[in-house]
């Protein structure tokens, strides 16, 4: 079960955030490639799920997210992820819930790739408020492969590792005030995948 709070920003406040004093500990930076399925009909859009594979390094991933709950920015959903071959979707082997493996592989043959995310993660664990949290800023861009439809990606991931769910909010807001000024973190309910696919909606 992933619980995360993310967090719009605007470039202005970037360079406001980043000189933070939670911040300043060392980072780790890693750039994502990131394509998303779907069937032609979007059988997993219309069940608000999500298909993704990602090249992080030098490691393929294959994630599946469910449809989860997400209000002022706070979600929760169910989340598969594992090391895979390009191309593969071995959903029979990540997904523990049989049911849903089932239709997934059933799905696999029809998937196609619509849209994709390329950014860049800074990503930092903190302790706070009696809880572990990774802070993950993402900066780059979606776009539809083979087309010229894109739009930039800024914003930020809180993600509760450990403790209480209040810390999330509790962090946010600490975040939000640094010694250059305020910054202007706006809870969002729109994820990547959510924003890709009105991206490629675009060419119909």
């Amino acid at each position: 079960m992933e619980t995360e709070l993310k967090l719009s920003l605007s470039a202005p406040d970037l360079s406001r955030l980043l000189a933070h004093p939670l911040l300043a500990q060392g980072c780790s930076t890693q750039r994502l490639l990131n394509t998303y399925f779907d069937t032609p009909e979007l059988a997993l859009q219309q069940r608000r799920m999500a298909v993704r594979e990602r090249l992080a390094g030098d490691q393929w991933l294959l994630t599946v997210k469910t449809a989860g709950q997400s209000q002022n920015g706070l979600s929760r959903r169910q989340e598969w992820e594992a090391p895979t071959t390009p191309g593969a979707l071995q959903f029979d082997t990540l997904v523990d819930d049989a049911a849903l493996a089932t239709e997934l592989m059933a799905m696999r043959p029809r998937l196609k790739a619509l849209f994709c995310t390329d950014f860049e993660r800074q990503r930092w664990v903190l302790s706070h408020a009696d809880a572990q949290i990774e802070v993950a800023l993402d900066q780059g861009r979606i776009h539809v492969p083979g087309t010229d439809l894109n739009e930039p990606l800024l914003e930020l991931e809180l993600e509760l590792l450990s403790g209480p769910e209040s810390a999330l909010m509790a962090l946010a807001n600490v975040l939000r005030q640094t010694p250059q000024g305020p910054v202007k973190l706006m809870p969002s309910d729109a994820s990547k995948a959510q924003r890709g696919m009105a991206l490629w909606r675009r060419l119909g």
